[in-house]
């Protein structure tokens, strides 16, 4: 029986970034192994094709956790509209944020039904919608529907919003 970081090393020789990027995602979601960890033990495999994906995967300026394929398509809209990278699972007025752009007081959370389909999550949203409103942040939810087929509409908002909070930044 293969390892899990063995299984990560040969998924990364063979298959491009997003089957890879999922399947560490996917393993640090489920607390198998987060990203630090991942990375220490790949030096025991270091002459393997995989490790060297994997590293420039993990490298902190590029790769960015995400919970689900929908935040993972959301990240390169935001990059599209000229906005930094952004922090993602990060605490911000005590709920965690899909992107948050602290030096822009930004914040913007993708809605898979996944996660925001009962009453009780949807009530946590506006709670946390409150809680950054409060707060005087900036904030954009977008939906599912909307990244994936109606990106022109994402890019749109985006790059207004981007204008604005970029001039004062």
């Amino acid at each position: 029986m293969t390892g899990l970081v063995q299984t990560l090393v040969d998924l990364a020789a063979v298959h491009k970034r997003p089957a890879a990027e999922r399947a560490v995602n996917e393993a640090d979601r489920l607390e198998l192994i987060d990203p630090p960890t991942l990375r220490r033990a790949l030096e025991v495999h270091r002459s393997e094709p995989g490790v060297r994906p994997l590293r420039a995967m993990l490298d902190r300026r590029t790769f960015r956790l995400t919970r689900d394929e929908l935040e993972r398509r959301f990240l390169p809209l935001a990059e599209r509209v000229g906005l930094p990278l952004p922090l993602t699972k990060e605490w911000v007025n005590g709920f965690e944020a899909d992107f948050y752009w602290p030096d822009l007081d930004f914040v913007v959370e993708t809605d898979g039904l996944r996660y925001h389909r009962t009453p009780a999550e949807q009530a946590r949203d506006r709670l946390r919608d409150q809680a950054h409103t409060a707060a005087g942040m900036t904030q954009l939810r977008f939906t599912h529907e909307q990244v994936y087929y109606e990106s022109e509409h994402v890019l749109s908002v985006l790059r207004a919003t981007a204008r604005r909070l970029l001039v004062g930044a």
